[in-house]
């Protein structure tokens, strides 16, 4: 986890999400991570949440990597359109159901299965290079909204941290409801 005064902890938003996950994703094995819900052919089982969710952290990573080459923020602007989503993400926590998610952030069939440890240690590190990456984005910038969500459009650090947390937040309930139904 990024370093901050001597201590080893994630920003909040990060911090909360990982309690998150860890709660749902504790004790599962190999076997139990394939799970989906009953009679949701084509869902994503446990697994599949994990990748995208760890393909969004990729993602975002690398935007802001991007924009952190360039050196300097973003001069996109809110646009009306995405004025009442980000205000659903960002200030009431909620993301819209339905919405599919981008190609590129679409988990494939898991090659080989992983337990619910080995997908931890994978979040752990991956929120953590989040957490460094948005470090570094408040270093060169500020917290001034210096890079371009796809849909969202321009997020300052501290909203990219919000959004992680609540589309996090969402498919941890998925998890969630895939166990309580199969009683796992």
């Amino acid at each position: 986890m990024a370093e901050r005064d001597g201590t080893n902890t994630l920003d909040l938003p990060l911090a909360r999400l990982l309690a998150v996950l860890h709660d749902v994703l504790q004790g599962l094995d190999a076997a139990q991570t394939q799970l989906r819900l009953p009679g949701a052919e084509g869902k994503w089982s446990i697994q599949q949440i994990v990748e995208h969710l760890l393909l969004t952290y990729g993602s975002s990573v690398q935007a802001m990597e991007a924009r952190l080459d360039k050196g300097r923020p973003t001069q996109a602007r809110v646009a009306w359109r995405q004025r009442l989503p980000r205000f659903f993400v960002l200030r009431l926590g909620v993301l819209p159901a339905g919405r599919q998610a981008p190609e590129a952030v679409r988990p494939g069939v898991p090659v080989e299965p992983q337990s619910g440890a080995m997908l931890l240690e994978r979040v752990d590190t991956a929120l953590a290079q989040l957490d460094g990456m948005t470090q570094a984005v408040v270093a060169s910038f500020g917290p001034c909204r210096s890079v371009r969500h796809m849909v969202l459009g321009p997020m300052s650090p501290q909203e990219w941290l919000r959004f992680h947390e609540v589309h996090g937040r969402l498919h941890a309930g998925q998890i969630r409801a895939i166990r309580e139904a199969h009683g796992v």
